[in-house]
């Protein structure tokens, strides 16, 4: 018992190492804009910037339409097919899994291919392209949402609470909306975190449909044009996403608390 405790926490520790050690040398790095001193100057170049404040408005609006529409299609999808289709699983499976086969270059090609003439024409106006943006991004976190979803509807007994649901008079909508989804919220929380790490720093699909507006163009841009910003800019995106994560966490959190004071009233 010692011994395998003490390789699993050696292999922990290990595991830590190698996630926290590049990160400190990025920071330590990024502090050495000025010769001999350590600075915060990359950081205020940085944040000065108008296109960094910008960038990050635009993806973090594109990721919460994308949050809302992967959500709205995956959730009633795998429902239906954990209700009366179960046969169809492992191909919907499948299929929200060819995302990682595919390259993402070959998607927004296709997209620009078939959107860009007649009779769509979307990727002649802004509104066109962003909703090709989040539809593509929609494509991208359908392995995430659908396998943290299909997860949690496992661990829940769906067709005794519909019939529940249904000999109280309840239609699919309520049941969706006031059954399903709260027993989901582990579950949709975590797709909400990997699909909003996705979409913030995704760059393939970004650069060729929006360009220098996304944050992932935005940060190859600086990458390539300016050294110390381009460390101090990947500490700033990884606090963010995971201060976002943070947040997202603490809501859910005041919504469960709310939801069990109301269950024990």
């Amino acid at each position: 018992m010692k011994r395998s405790s003490f390789w699993s926490w050696l292999w922990v520790a290990i595991g830590v190492l190698y996630f926290i050690l590049p990160l400190i040398s990025t920071f330590d790095f990024s502090l050495r804009a000025k010769k001999g001193v350590l600075s915060f100057v990359a950081y205020q170049n940085i944040f000065k910037d108008p296109n960094f404040w910008s960038t990050i408005r635009f993806s973090l609006v594109i990721a919460v339409f994308t949050i809302i529409f992967s959500i709205l299609l995956v959730v009633p999808t795998a429902y239906w097919i954990r209700l009366r289709l179960p046969q169809l699983r492992v191909m919907v499976e499948f299929i929200s899994m060819l995302s990682f086969v595919i390259p993402a270059i070959v998607l927004v090609f296709g997209l620009i291919r078939v959107f860009s003439g007649p009779p769509f024409f979307l990727t002649n106006t802004y509104f066109g392209t962003d909703a090709l943006l989040v539809a593509a991004y929609v494509v991208l976190a359908l392995p995430f949402v659908f396998r943290a979803v299909d997860t949690g509807l496992a661990a829940i007994d769906v067709r005794s609470l519909t019939e529940a649901a249904q000999s109280l008079g309840a239609g699919w909508g309520t049941i969706m909306f006031k059954v399903i989804f709260p027993n989901l919220r582990v579950a949709i929380l975590s797709s909400v975190f990997l699909t909003l790490a996705t979409v913030i720093g995704e760059y393939t699909i970004a650069s060729f449909l929006v360009g220098i507006k996304a944050f992932g163009p935005y940060m190859s841009l600086i990458g390539q044009n300016k050294t110390y910003e381009s460390s101090s800019l990947t500490i700033i995106s990884f606090l963010l996403t995971w201060v976002l994560i943070g947040m997202i966490q603490l809501f859910n959190r005041g919504k469960a608390d709310a939801g069990s004071l109301a269950g024990a009233r």
